[in-house]
């Protein structure tokens, strides 16, 4: 059976600059690629050819500029697949309407059914033109639901994972090597590492741990924050936000360090270094990827009750889910908390990792999109 995955015209496939789908699909090609003959469409990249077959699956790749139409064109010359559409329902309707001959799934990582997004009749037709819509949370899911009830029998949540071979959790012999030297490398080793992954974007809230500093170096005058991640992913220019962020952290000094992006086979090592992870998300977060990461490197977890980030963190359980998320005094006196006491940070971390470990691999991954594909097959 043929298998079409149609990423964005954001970010290349594979994974070269980032990107959670392009990491989520790197991380499922090896299982998926077992049962299908896999092709996967992306926008073109200077580090990347045009065309080319690796592992047995071939990459096709478009201009960003004229991305839509030229993916479009080149599904209607393409024999009767199944084609996956990642976070654009929109685009799934023009390739159904161009290229009718094959069955279309696709998958929701962010609230691409808002209002804002689209108006009812583009939502209704999106919905019309796929036999499977495939969300990374439940509160992905009931953003489509909730305002197109007639959908919920198409609509079902696929979360995301981790690749487990590349991580041992940090109680391990193995990752306590790893970290010891990083931390060694970096002049980490006696200090206590407060770690930030993701994007330097107002809605990810790195400003309230940078102001959460005072109040955390009261007690632990050897913390430090390390802020990993650039503007967009792999770009590491500063706007305007992000040259607030330097000048937030500026009377802080070496207490705060900002890493800049860091590649997706580096960053576990920065989530075993870390005593405690922080997820500071203001938005409705679809579910961040970072927590699966954390999850798998064994590392304590403070994260916001903000869309589908509870579903994988339960408060007092896998780590801690903050109701106040806005507050800055909340994330200083929970880090301060979970700093204050390892021995409850890592019994929540290790019940993190067992969570990951039965429920959030890309093996799971692959078995969940494969029982779709198979009811959008039906």
């Amino acid at each position: 059976m043929k298998l079409i995955w149609i990423c964005t015209e954001m970010l290349p496939s594979p994974a070269i600059k980032g990107g959670a789908i392009q990491i989520m699909i790197d991380g499922v090609l090896p299982f998926i690629s077992k049962k299908f003959d896999m092709t996967v469409v992306s926008i073109r990249d200077p580090q990347l050819p045009r065309q080319e077959i690796k592992n047995g699956i071939r990459y096709v790749r478009f201009p960003s500029a004229t991305y839509r139409q030229h993916v479009a064109n080149w599904l209607a010359n393409q024999s009767s697949a199944l084609v996956h559409v990642f976070n654009r329902p929109q685009n799934a309707s023009q390739y159904k309407r161009t290229a009718p001959q094959h069955r279309y799934v696709v998958s929701l990582h962010n609230e691409m059914f808002h209002l804002t997004k689209m108006n009812d009749a583009q939502g209704r037709l999106a919905i019309r033109s796929v036999k499977r819509i495939l969300t990374v949370s439940d509160f992905m899911g009931r953003t489509v639901t909730s305002r197109f009830p007639h959908a919920k029998p198409i609509v079902e949540t696929c979360y995301s994972g981790v690749d487990l071979s590349t991580y041992a959790p940090v109680w391990t012999e193995r990752a306590q090597s790893e970290r010891q030297m990083f931390r060694k490398k970096m002049g980490w080793s006696n200090q206590k590492i407060i770690l930030f992954v993701g994007r330097l974007t107002i809605k990810k809230g790195p400003h309230l741990l940078i102001k959460a500093m005072p109040e955390i170096l009261k007690t632990y005058p050897d913390a430090k924050l390390v802020i990993a991640g650039g503007k967009w992913f792999s770009d590491n220019t500063r706007n305007a936000y992000v040259r607030s962020l330097y000048e937030l952290a500026k009377p802080y000094g070496d207490r705060v360090y900002f890493a800049q992006y860091v590649p997706s086979n580096e960053v576990r090592t920065y989530f075993l270094a870390a005593d405690v992870f922080v997820c500071s998300s203001q938005w409705q977060e679809p579910l961040a990827r970072v927590h699966y990461e954390a999850m798998a490197a064994g590392t304590p977890i403070i994260t916001t009750a903000r869309g589908g980030n509870p579903e994988v963190i339960r408060h007092g359980v896998d780590g801690v889910v903050l109701q106040n998320y806005s507050s800055v005094r909340a994330f200083s006196e929970s880090i301060i908390d979970t700093l204050a006491h390892p021995i409850r940070a890592r019994k929540r971390a290790k019940s993190a990792f067992i969570n990951v470990k039965n429920k959030f691999s890309f093996k799971h991954v692959c078995a969940r999109l494969e029982a779709a594909y198979a009811r959008a097959l039906r």
